[in-house]
């Protein structure tokens, strides 16, 4: 069976945008079917006029990447979150779509499903890391399963080293994800649909039994 794969993510200046089409084409090349999806912008617009690079960004988005509704959530089999790291936890504008995800959490709509988790800061140690961890601990509620990138693949060593989750340090003014970070992505996509599809299957299996 073909997996249904969700990569929902926010990006102002456009790092975590470009990270999460790899991880998409990533996911597409293990044989998933994606969605990719950006959740909605939140921030005052004379807040986004004041930095060129995010306006050119939302402008360059807004009619090409849809924005998520928790329909995705339900129809997909395992989910990829991407988001800048603001002060080492997950930006606003994706904690906010996460918490509208209660009534799906509450109908156990979300649990045994794979997810992974990708970044970007200004700085290497500017929390990625603990930005992962903390979105983490949303999908230790959800019942998820998480899926790393451990080191298990020597394109992770190449990107940085991060066995949490592909990062990116973009650095001030923001730069462009270099390629073999885009890789890495791609190798997290992958590994993330085989998961998917192998607990989809699963469930699948389960259900019918009980059927």
């Amino acid at each position: 069976m073909s997996a249904h794969v969700l990569v929902v993510y926010y990006s102002a200046t456009g790092s975590v945008h470009r990270l999460a089409k790899a991880v998409a084409e990533g996911a597409e090349s293990a044989g998933a079917e994606v969605r990719l999806r950006r959740v909605a912008e939140l921030a005052p617009a004379e807040a986004i006029a004041a930095n060129p690079d995010w306006a050119a960004h939302q402008q360059e988005t807004e009619s090409t990447v849809e924005v998520v509704e928790l329909a995705d959530l339900e129809w997909a089999d395992g989910y990829a979150f991407g988001t800048p790291t603001r002060y080492g936890a997950p930006a606003a504008q994706l904690k906010q779509f996460i918490d509208t995800a209660g009534g799906l959490w509450q109908a156990g709509k979300l649990s045994d499903k794979p997810v992974t988790t990708f970044v970007s800061s200004a700085e290497q140690h500017g929390g990625q890391e603990s930005t992962i961890l903390s979105l983490n601990n949303v999908f230790y509620h959800w019942g998820a399963v998480i899926v790393p990138l451990g080191y298990t693949d020597d394109v992770v060593y190449a990107a940085g080293g991060n066995p949490y989750g592909t990062s990116w340090p973009a650095g001030f003014p923001s730069t462009a994800p270099d390629e073999v970070t885009l890789d890495c992505a791609r190798f997290q996509g992958a590994r993330l649909a085989r998961f998917a599809t192998l607990l989809a299957s699963d469930r699948a299996q389960a259900s019918a039994a009980q059927g």
